[in-house]
């Protein structure tokens, strides 16, 4: 696994791509054009966080100027339906940083704003990364109800998730007071769903 590469940025193309010469090998990496211009100018040497993937037919190299936001495209090739195409489309549009900020508050419009990103797949989406993003600590979600709500916990994500979907306010409260007292975030939402389903 080639996870960091240093060498000369020796060629930048309009399709995404760069050329990074490490020792007499040019390296073609598949990169956003936000890291294209972080990487500086051609003949600088550079360091470049790399994750190779992996198909029958081809290895490609998809590159970052940071370890995080390397670690953020891996975070979101996990989630469902998510290719390295769109995990790069999505970090192009919304750095590491903001993309944390967009799940922990749940703003399907920004997740939208992503080319090929509609408000189906962007809850999906939403629901997805909470667990497999890196969000700072004491970060999360508050339940309605201020003093009542607990910032982060599994029944505050739940009713965030459930109005990312597109339930109403009254369909989010007939859901929540189904649910157990305890579980993790998948099984409360899967028992949200379920007591929702004949309602739709």
């Amino acid at each position: 696994m080639i996870g960091r590469l240093r060498g000369t940025l020796v060629h930048r193309s309009h399709r995404g791509e760069v050329v990074l010469d490490v020792g007499g090998v040019g390296y073609r990496i598949s990169v956003s054009p936000a890291t294209s211009v972080a990487l500086g100018n051609i003949g600088d040497e550079v360091v470049v966080h790399t994750h190779l993937h992996v198909r029958e037919d081809a290895l490609t190299l998809f590159g970052f100027a940071t370890a995080d936001g390397r670690d953020c495209f891996e975070s979101l090739l996990g989630a469902h339906g998510v290719g390295p195409g769109l995990a790069l489309a999505i970090l192009s549009t919304h750095g590491p940083n903001e993309l944390r900020r967009v799940v922990m508050e749940a703003d399907l419009d920004a997740l939208t704003l992503v080319p090929g990103v509609g408000r189906k797949t962007a809850a999906r989406l939403l629901l997805e990364l909470k667990s497999r993003l890196d969000v700072p600590e004491g970060a999360g979600f508050e339940a309605d109800g201020g003093a009542g709500g607990t910032t982060g916990s599994p029944r505050a994500d739940v009713r965030a998730a459930l109005a990312a979907l597109g339930y109403q306010p009254e369909e989010v409260r007939k859901a929540m007071g189904q649910l157990p007292s305890e579980g993790d975030l998948t099984t409360l939402v899967r028992t949200a769903l379920q007591t929702l389903g004949p309602s739709r």
